[in-house]
């Protein structure tokens, strides 16, 4: 099964950080990275850039509204994400507990769904053939 790791962030969670702990914590995730990957776990990750930056799409009755920043106001942030390969729930969380970042923020999983039932689906790009 695939699961959709997103890490929250609080606007506070790097209080106190300095510049070399926060280079030690990128080291030390991108090298949690490659271990995952090794052991055919991983099978994409990346951190996101800061919500001040992000910009949101809707189309409404066929008109494009564009704003800048994230969808909603909140207090948290998607920070980062990992796509990854587990047998269940349990072996994805186990995994998402392996990573460092979560001692700062949280990571909240997802299942990915696999909407197969036609041939639309079927062809989806990403869907491994059965």
């Amino acid at each position: 099964m695939k699961f959709m790791c997103l890490v929250h962030f609080e606007p506070t969670d790097f209080d106190g950080i300095t510049e070399e702990e926060g280079r030690k914590l990128t080291d030390i995730t991108i090298e949690q990275d490659h271990d995952l990957r090794r052991r055919g776990k991983l099978i994409f990750a990346r951190p996101l850039d800061e919500p001040e930056k992000a910009v949101t799409v809707r189309v409404r009755k066929r008109r494009l509204r564009r704003s800048d920043g994230p969808f909603a106001e909140a207090k948290e942030w998607v920070g980062g994400f990992l796509l990854i390969e587990a047998a269940d729930m349990d072996e994805a969380v186990a995994i998402a507990a392996e990573c460092e970042i979560a001692k700062y923020g949280a990571i909240e999983i997802r299942a990915l769904i696999e909407q197969t039932h036609s041939a639309t689906g079927m062809n989806r790009p990403g869907v491994e053939p059965r």
